[in-house]
């Protein structure tokens, strides 16, 4: 995945409404954009929106249903989204661990300044 995608992915997983939509999309299986808005507190036309964006990151993938689609959830991709967001941690965790090391020399060497005086 490039940057630009990644940033578009993250956008999108930003939103909670689309959280909760993947949400029950999981749960559900797969389901279109009035069923989803029977279990939101957004319009219909919002979750049709809303899943735009969810497939245009390649979080869901759609299927014709008579006069509306259905989505699913790309696992795949998610898996992908969730691997991401895991290796992002471990990079922040990573970071804060120097940062900590950091702080701790600097206090020591308050400290020791301090004995010395």
């Amino acid at each position: 995945m490039t940057a630009a995608v990644d940033d578009d992915l993250w956008s999108a997983v930003g939103d909670p409404t689309r959280r909760r939509m993947l949400d029950l999309l999981l749960a559900d299986g797969d389901g279109t954009a009035t069923s989803l808005s029977e279990r939101l507190p957004v319009t219909r036309q919002a979750i049709a929106k809303h899943l735009g964006v969810l497939d245009r990151v390649g979080l869901v993938r759609s299927t014709p249903a008579g006069r509306e689609r259905r989505y699913r959830v790309d696992e795949a991709q998610l898996a992908r989204a969730v691997a991401q967001l895991s290796s992002v941690g471990a990079a922040w965790d990573a970071r804060l661990r120097r940062i900590k090391r950091i702080a701790e020399a600097v206090q020591r060497t308050k400290d020791q300044r301090g004995t010395q005086q």
